[in-house]
């Protein structure tokens, strides 16, 4: 919708009534060319910085094991650990529950409530802020837990000290994970692009610093980690604060924050619930093939695949994010069929980019483990694992672009049981038989996210086939109302 359908006269109705633009809507048929194409372009440049984004975040992770990787292997495991146990216990928690804010900030934009995001934003930071200070005891207390659950005594007792240093990163990402939905769901992404492009680098200078010149060794990729996060999540604050785009959107501190507390987690809950459990189980992946014959080939390989699966990831991340806000502003501005047209055109987008990525990583299999390793064993292995990660990596794109959809429409509790479903009821399970039952190894476990992943995309499909999107546009109406109310 443009600029100037967006602020309507003064006259026009919040939410306009869904049966009669619908019917407007279907004299021209149900689709309409120009509509497609105009979609296609709004999806293109959301996504593109999205995407640009979503790369600089990871790489700083990947930075700062890749320095500590050259100190030798102990260091590494050290911070390998670290970082997979800061991802499960806390960064995948915030990034969930703050996606409720694509449902909540999206459909306030869609229907004019410009200001309402800003009051969103701020309550989505006090509840994440409560919530990262139980998060900063368990990171705190991560060497004890890391041993009582079986992990090696030293290298618990390290990757304690690095997650410890890690802590702040906790806060900061609050910050920018709250800030950068708040901008993406008003369609303005290119200062995420800004604020990671200029903290990636810093990063870059920062660790190897700290990590190479300092006695902090392998911990001085914590304390980078945390002053580059910090730098990315104040520069995004700063924006918002200063810019003449946000000064409709970002209207100052309010006690309204304070209130609707309970309809805030109501959606967030799920949304971390959604997310995290999807995470769990590509990190039970590494754990379980410690118990493969030759556990030490078989996890390494399937470490490769995943860092190799993640890095693809993004991509499909961002259209899932360009499809959450698309629909979600869609709903908020009473637009029903618009919203359907969303979903369809992401999956369009995202089948040709699964297409596209699936075809490179399986042309390039025999050489892509040379990136990691000379040995000839493992790199012969992860060619072989590469046709599974082309593979998961296809069905994984239209399963991302339905969350996004499911998102935006605020269905995050179904998703949530979706997730459990496909994943802990059919994936996990299917994958341990053909590891260890049929005797497959790693690629038996890779099958079984292959399997979850499937049944997840296959269960969305359905749930966003059957939405009623004119009874999502009346929730988004009144969803918009009680907001305002607190």
């Amino acid at each position: 919708m443009d600029a100037e359908e967006q602020r309507g006269g003064l006259g026009s109705p919040l939410i306009p009534d869904p049966q009669e633009q619908y019917g407007l809507q279907s004299r021209n048929g149900l689709l309409n060319k120009d509509e497609i194409v105009e979609e296609v372009k709004k999806q293109l440049l959301l996504a593109g910085p999205l995407m640009s984004s979503n790369f600089l975040l990871c790489g700083m992770q990947v930075i700062s094991v890749m320095y500590v990787g050259h100190l030798g292997e102990l260091s590494l495991a050290r911070a390998s650990m670290a970082t997979s146990f800061a991802s499960v216990t806390g960064l995948s928690l915030i990034m969930g529950m703050c996606s409720a804010l694509d449902t909540f900030c999206g459909q306030s934009y869609g229907a004019k409530q410009y200001r309402m995001l800003g009051i969103h934003m701020q309550r989505a930071m006090l509840v994440l802020l409560l919530v990262s200070i139980p998060l900063a005891i368990i990171w705190f207390n991560a060497g004890k837990i890391l041993e009582f659950l079986g992990q090696d005594p030293e290298i618990s007792s390290a990757a304690g000290d690095y997650a410890r240093l890690m802590i702040p990163c906790i806060f900061a990402y609050v910050i920018l994970q709250c800030h950068a939905r708040f901008l993406q769901t008003q369609n303005n992404v290119v200062p995420m692009i800004a604020s990671t492009g200029t903290a990636t680098p810093v990063h870059l200078l920062i660790c190897w610093f700290l990590v190479y010149n300092t006695s902090l060794g392998n911990r001085g990729a914590a304390v980078a980690n945390s002053i580059t996060y910090w730098i990315n999540a104040l520069l995004l604050f700063l924006y918002v604060r200063i810019s003449a785009s946000c000064k409709s959107t970002w209207t100052g501190f309010s006690k309204e924050a304070f209130h609707g507390f309970p309809n805030f987690l109501r959606l967030s809950i799920p949304s971390a619930v959604m997310l995290s459990l999807e995470i769990w189980s590509f990190e039970m992946l590494v754990l379980v093939s410690g118990f493969l014959p030759n556990a030490k080939l078989e996890t390494s390989v399937l470490s490769i695949s995943l860092n190799t699966c993640a890095m693809a990831y993004m991509i499909p991340l961002a259209f899932s994010g360009a499809a959450s806000t698309r629909v979600s502003n869609q709903l908020g501005a009473g637009q029903p069929r618009l919203a359907r047209l969303v979903a369809c055109v992401s999956l369009c987008l995202v089948v040709i980019e699964g297409i596209a990525v699936a075809s490179v990583m399986i042309l390039g299999r025999k050489v892509w483990g040379y990136c990691y390793s000379s040995e000839k064993q493992v790199v012969n292995y992860v060619g072989e694992m590469l046709i599974f990660v082309a593979v998961s990596h296809f069905v994984d794109g239209p399963q991302s672009v339905l969350s996004g959809v499911i998102r935006g429409s605020g269905q995050q509790k179904i998703g949530a049981y979706v997730n459990l479903g496909a994943y802990y009821l059919l994936g996990i399970p299917t994958g341990v038989l053909f590891a260890f039952g049929l005797h497959v190894g790693g690629k038996g476990l890779w099958i079984g996210i292959v399997v979850a992943l499937f049944v997840q995309a296959l269960c969305l499909a359905i749930i966003v086939i059957c939405t009623d999107w004119d009874t999502e546009v009346k929730k988004a109406s009144d969803r918009v109302h009680n907001s305002q109310r607190g």
